[in-house]
């Protein structure tokens, strides 16, 4: 099997590479809405298309490991093109600087909660916002298959993922691993296409593990130790990360309430960068400011330990056949897990004529035009939301 030269090398040792990768990833991380995958989509349009930081087999790559991986999508995709890009100290800089203006901008939003008593204009912005993000989701799955989808076992792969994810309201993690090993199987050397009809991930078990039951008083130490967990042991984005987070926070420990960890939520949808930012107004809310770093420091610091042991191993081997495999599969089970988490965040989004109407128009909006603003469409949709809601009074909002 070809695949294209692998750059990484001359890319690490790029003049200025580690400041470009700053002043990007700031950028994005100030204007970057929608969610891991409009995330994901949008950084392909600017690095692979745009900038030509990267190439389409590196951008597939870095998906795909990155899907495998537990942790966020969106912050382990930027370590992984960091790393790519400027190296070690790239990830490590690359990374935090997407985090910075998103632990920031949620950070105030928690001060302003907490001083204010409440933020009731939220409800309106999430009702206008949320089913735009559904339609940059829907779009980003596009563009993302167009990438990297090539054959008929992908699209196998895609469709049993996306019924599974469907079908138990999960992304189940060992479904990845075994799309992969489909993959080595059937285009790595290990038995060639003597297995093409293998049977993955039948049966596997959501890698949903059970929250750390937190007794007692709350101390830094136990928000650090509870959201390093979340961070180590979740798997793809909010899908999984959120109902992880509600069993913790709300079910087992009652450090918030239903109501509050629902406003959590929204203010991670809503904010720029990934949704799992919603650990940091979970830390304000609980502790104050230290509550909000030691937790966005818990949720984000796995992942730059994971794609930083995997990501050396990736660029060492990824012109053998296996590697390219085993990315293949797990590349079409991202593209069926995204679907199908939009299909279920579409539940929580689209509950009358008018979401359903913003969805629709955002989406024909985003295949239109290569040019249509992320931010400008998350800011429309946000004004429909805050003239429509005291009209209509949508009493579903904020109802799981």
């Amino acid at each position: 099997m070809t695949t294209q030269p692998a750059p990484p090398e001359r890319a690490a040792r790029t003049p200025h590479a580690i400041r470009d990768l700053i002043l990007y990833f700031l950028r994005l991380g100030t204007l970057g809405f929608g969610g891991p995958v409009a995330l994901v989509g949008q950084m392909e349009r600017d690095l692979v298309d745009g900038r030509k930081w990267l190439s389409k087999m590196e951008m597939r790559d870095a998906i795909a490991v990155c899907q495998s991986l537990p942790g966020p999508l969106a912050i382990q995709v930027r370590i992984y093109i960091s790393y790519l890009r400027g190296g070690f100290w790239g990830a490590w800089a690359g990374g935090w600087a997407f985090i910075l203006p998103n632990f920031l901008i949620v950070a105030a939003l928690g001060a302003l909660y907490v001083e204010l008593g409440g933020l009731s204009w939220m409800a309106a912005i999430f009702y206008g916002v949320s089913p735009a993000v559904i339609a940059l989701i829907l779009h980003s799955c596009w563009r993302l298959a167009k990438l990297g989808m090539e054959d008929w076992l992908q699209w196998a792969i895609a469709a049993s993922a996306f019924a599974i994810t469907v079908a138990l309201e999960a992304e189940v993690a060992l479904l990845f691993i075994g799309a992969g090993v489909a993959g080595v199987l059937y285009y790595g050397t290990i038995f060639r296409r003597a297995a093409a009809g293998i049977a993955f991930a039948a049966g596997a078990a959501p890698a949903v593990p059970a929250a750390l039951p937190i007794a007692g008083g709350v101390s830094l130490w136990k928000l650090l130790v509870f959201f390093l967990k979340a961070g180590s042991l979740t798997f793809g984005s909010g899908l999984v990360i959120v109902p992880f987070l509600e069993k913790g926070l709300v079910q087992e420990s009652g450090w918030l309430d239903g109501r509050q960890f629902l406003v959590a939520v929204a203010i991670g949808m809503l904010s720029p960068g990934p949704v799992v930012i919603t650990a940091t107004f979970v830390g304000y809310l609980i502790a104050g400011f230290w509550g909000s770093l030691v937790s966005t420091v818990g949720i984000f610091l796995p992942s730059f330990l994971l794609v930083l042991i995997v990501a050396p191993i990736l660029v060492r081997h990824r012109a053998n056949a296996n590697v390219q495999g085993f990315v293949k599969g797990a590349y079409a089970a991202a593209i069926g897990t995204i679907l199908g988490a939009s299909i279920l965040l579409g539940k929580i989004a689209i509950g009358d004529w008018l979401t359903a109407l913003v969805g629709l128009a955002s989406l024909a909006g985003l295949f239109a035009t290569k040019k249509l603003s992320t931010p400008l469409l998350v800011a429309a949709t946000a004004a429909i939301g805050l003239i429509a809601f005291p009209i209509l009074q949508p009493g579903w909002v904020y109802v799981k």
